[in-house]
């Protein structure tokens, strides 16, 4: 059961979420604090479990149906009983470990900082939770998908004082935004088919395949050319988004009938997270370091 809850929260993308958070914090507060250790252990796991967890359990129908779920993508149980006594795990193992953190946190910082913290939980929950299910409605799914990325940094800026309209701030998170769309339209456009057979609507079930492998590059171009609107050494992060860029434009002549094919890029891009995060990790010790 462990192993099974552990899965469902993608171990694979717990850095996407803490490595933000942490990031961030740190070189807003200038500190190693209790603040920063816990909210970095909040958005490892239990943030990410919130996510894919509650997402794994009411997707569950689709998922069975989706032959790309399961391993790295998602943890798919064929058997319907044992899916169900998984599934009571993964809520109340959500419950028993985001709320007493969150709680915690909340008490940590400012009331601007508490409503953040708050939209960022509402928008992982609304995302997949019955009656909201924001995945299921065309752009505001993409949206709220970088949200879950990019939250945890915008949260992590006001828990540490900073005003989220500073110059030398709001390209940072706006850039963070627009990389969080791009990722999740590029990876709806493989779901294409799918989602049209199941009723599911996503911004790549309204604008098609190719169109959709289009606005991902435009808003990976976006988040660059935002970067570049920081102060310098910042302004070398610009070069980051571009390999996705490249990766995605491989796409540019998918159809609906083939938007299947897109998983190869999708596949990219999970593990060009991993050079692209140890590069943003080299340029945030060398402004912390001052060698830049």
């Amino acid at each position: 059961m462990i192993a099974r809850i552990v899965r469902a929260s993608r171990p694979v993308s717990w850095i996407n979420t803490a490595f933000p958070f942490a990031a961030g914090y740190l070189l807003a507060a200038r500190e190693i604090d209790a603040v920063l250790i816990v909210g970095t252990l909040f958005f490892l796991i239990p943030y990410n479990l919130l996510m894919y967890g509650v997402n794994d359990v009411f997707d569950y129908e689709s998922d069975l149906a989706n032959p790309r779920k399961g391993g790295i993508e998602g943890d798919v149980i064929r058997d319907r009983d044992e899916a169900r006594r998984v599934h009571r795990a993964i809520l109340w193992a959500s419950a028993i470990t985001v709320v007493p953190l969150a709680i915690w946190l909340l008490a940590q910082g400012s009331a601007a900082a508490g409503t953040m913290l708050v939209v960022v939980l509402f928008a992982v929950v609304a995302y997949s939770a019955p009656g909201l299910r924001f995945k299921e409605r065309s752009f505001l799914d993409s949206f709220t998908s970088a949200v879950h990325f990019a939250g945890p940094l915008m949260y992590a800026l006001v828990l540490a004082g900073i005003t989220l309209t500073d110059r030398a701030v709001w390209p940072i998170w706006v850039a963070f935004l627009a990389w969080g769309m791009a990722s999740h339209a590029f990876g709806a456009v493989q779901d294409v088919k799918a989602d049209r057979e199941g009723g599911i609507g996503s911004i790549a079930t309204v604008l098609g395949a190719r169109a959709t492998v289009v606005v991902s590059m435009a808003l990976y171009l976006l988040s660059s050319a935002l970067l570049l609107l920081e102060p310098w050494p910042g302004t070398l992060a610009a070069v980051l988004p571009l390999p996705y860029v490249a990766s995605v434009a491989r796409f540019l002549r998918v159809t609906d009938q083939t938007c299947e094919d897109a998983n190869r890029g999708w596949r990219t891009f999970l593990w060009l997270n991993q050079p692209v995060g140890f590069l943003v990790t080299m340029l945030v010790i060398a402004v912390w370091k001052g060698w830049l």
